[in-house]
């Protein structure tokens, strides 16, 4: 009896292991394979829409980075120089400064990435200004780094496309003096959550199996 509730224990934690891994691989995944000429259409339609709409060779260049698309998921490099006083535009009160307008900014986006798996996957303040810099004049200060991470380029598209974030990107204008961001792809990371999760569940299953096979064992004795 003992042994046949051990071991019904220990199946049940290795299931319940694996469903919150499987739910979670598969929300974290992307398994929509790279987009379609249908969908690249689509996309640059509703970037024609917005206003102002992008020029003719930013067009062909978010049409380039959509045929592109590998169907993974990718990291935006952003680096970015603050406003020291934000821009007045409507929305910005007198006092707040650029890093609480740029938080109206992030009021949209943050529930939008989150939703989508995607995140900061690296954040820092600039130590210094910059200490090797060549043919780019204008750019040897900045304020901050950052990584974010996107599940894939149709989530990103999504988000950008969306008419909320047209009004909370006027938020963005006016706290950034100035900044660069370019997709990296491939890329990696050795902290990637889906195997950090898969070691932490396979150490909390380990465990518990012990556990159980303990308690049994002294119970026989």
């Amino acid at each position: 009896m003992a042994k046949h509730m051990k071991m019904t224990r220990t199946k049940w934690v290795w299931l319940v292991c694996a469903i919150i891994y499987v739910v979670f691989f598969s929300w974290y995944t992307s398994f929509g394979g790279p987009l379609s000429d249908e969908e690249i259409e689509h996309y640059l339609g509703r970037f024609a829409e917005q206003t102002p709409s992008p020029n003719p060779e930013e067009l062909a260049s978010l049409r380039r980075f959509m045929e592109e698309d590998t169907g993974d998921d990718f990291v935006m490099l952003n680096i970015i120089d603050m406003y020291d006083v934000p821009l007045q535009i409507d929305g910005v009160e007198p006092g707040d400064s650029s890093d609480q307008v740029l938080g109206k900014y992030m009021e949209y986006m943050y529930p939008a990435l989150f939703s989508r798996a995607c995140h900061p996957v690296f954040f820092g303040n600039a130590a210094h200004s910059a200490l090797d810099i060549m043919n780019a004049d204008g750019m040897e200060e900045w304020t901050r780094g950052a990584l974010m991470r996107y599940r894939s380029r149709r989530d990103m598209l999504e988000i950008s496309t969306n008419p909320r974030f047209q009004g909370s990107h006027e938020f963005k204008v006016a706290a950034m003096a100035k900044t660069i961001a370019f997709p990296l792809d491939p890329w990696f990371q050795l902290g990637d959550p889906r195997l950090v999760l898969a070691l932490f569940l396979a150490l909390i299953g380990s465990a518990l199996s012990w556990l159980f096979s303990t308690k049994a064992g002294s119970g026989r004795a």
